[in-house]
């Protein structure tokens, strides 16, 4: 008996109590939301690379996170942090897992081929959308200063293609040698092909812009004005088409996908004959739909010249922050020799330029 009790009274001057062993150490208890948190975290960027590895754009709000892809690295590194500090192993292995997907599809997609035979023309492509029309004058500016070849015009409702005419000139008025069969290497602009905005300020107008003579060539039905035409640039016929698709918004994620169909079906028509596809995508190389036409075997003009990740929308952000949805496409035999992207002001979009060579074997 008197051992029991002195037994008994050790204990409860050590304070010992049932279970005591089996308490978790201080403060382990408050570091599991930042687990929760970085679970999330991490399923959130692991359903966006599902997607991609299964090369499809899915549904809201994949594509639009698609667009955004390399920058999935923020929120992944996030996650593991906060896997860190919780101590969360699993957690860790799952970060470091998608930080190795994301840094492997933020590698250049597409065909970088060089064609031989002899340069038989040089073309320097401009592309812009103008917001509106609201960014017309800073084109005009852009236009003056880069003196493209071509340029394509994307959002060019009426007030847009009235300042374009009295700039450059149109259908051979006010445009030097406008009927005379020649390329105007002075400043003119005088041929033309383009879809007219059926809207005051409205997104559906499109212009193409040339100094080489223009024939019309049949364009893409699309909600937003997609015109088409064959250019002839030092005796050389090279097929023209502007690209403006509908954005992936949540309610025309299948217009999206139908009008980025049908400029890959215009590409695999066109591939074997000097074409340029050149405006606004509303896609980056991280979206399926665009990859399609990738796959016909177009070359990204900035893929080409190792710009493929410059973004060029949103330009309030760029180029620290945002997505390249502009692009200039182009078929087999062409080079590329120089990218610029350039701010307008006035516009949601960065300008592009890119200087081409034609090639043809001998």
């Amino acid at each position: 008996m008197a051992l029991r009790s002195a037994t008994a009274d050790t204990s409860e001057r050590r304070g010992d109590r049932p279970g005591d062993g089996d308490a978790p150490p201080p403060g382990h208890g408050t570091t599991r939301p930042g687990a929760w948190f970085a679970a999330l975290l991490l399923l959130t960027v692991s359903t966006v690379l599902a997607c991609r590895i299964a090369d499809t754009d899915a549904v809201t709000p994949i594509p639009q996170l698609l667009a955004f892809l390399p920058w999935l690295l923020a929120p992944t590194a996030l996650a593991l942090l906060f896997a860190a500090l919780s101590h969360w192993r699993i957690g860790l292995v799952w970060g470091v897992a998608a930080l190795a997907v994301i840094a492997w599809y933020i590698e250049p997609y597409g065909k970088t081929m060089e064609p031989g035979g002899v340069p038989v023309a040089e073309v320097r492509v401009l592309t812009a959308n103008v917001e509106f029309g609201q960014a017309t004058d800073g084109l005009i500016e852009a236009v003056s200063a880069q003196r493209p070849d071509l340029v394509f015009v994307q959002e060019c409702e009426a007030t847009c293609e009235k300042k374009l005419e009295q700039a450059f000139g149109k259908n051979g008025r006010n445009g030097r040698n406008g009927k005379g069969g020649k390329a105007d290497k002075d400043g003119g602009y005088p041929y033309r092909q383009a879809v007219q905005s059926v809207t005051a300020k409205g997104s559906d107008g499109s212009v193409i812009l040339s100094r080489h003579p223009l024939k019309p060539a049949k364009g893409i039905p699309a909600t937003m004005g997609m015109p088409g035409a064959t250019a002839d640039v030092d005796g050389q016929e090279i097929r023209l088409q502007l690209a403006h698709p509908m954005p992936p918004l949540p309610s025309h994620l299948g217009t999206w996908r139908k009008e980025l169909a049908a400029l890959r079906d215009y590409a695999a028509a066109n591939i074997g004959r000097p074409t340029v596809v050149a405006g606004d995508f509303n896609a980056t190389q991280d979206h399926a739909a665009f990859r399609r036409i990738l796959d016909t075997g177009f070359m990204d003009g900035a893929r080409l010249t190792g710009d493929t990740r410059t973004p060029s929308w949103p330009a309030l952000t760029a180029p620290a922050f945002g997505a390249q949805i502009d692009h200039v496409l182009v078929s087999r035999g062409f080079t590329a020799t120089r990218t610029r992207f350039l701010e307008l002001g006035d516009t949601d979009h960065r300008a592009l330029v890119v200087d081409l060579t034609l090639r043809k074997s001998t």
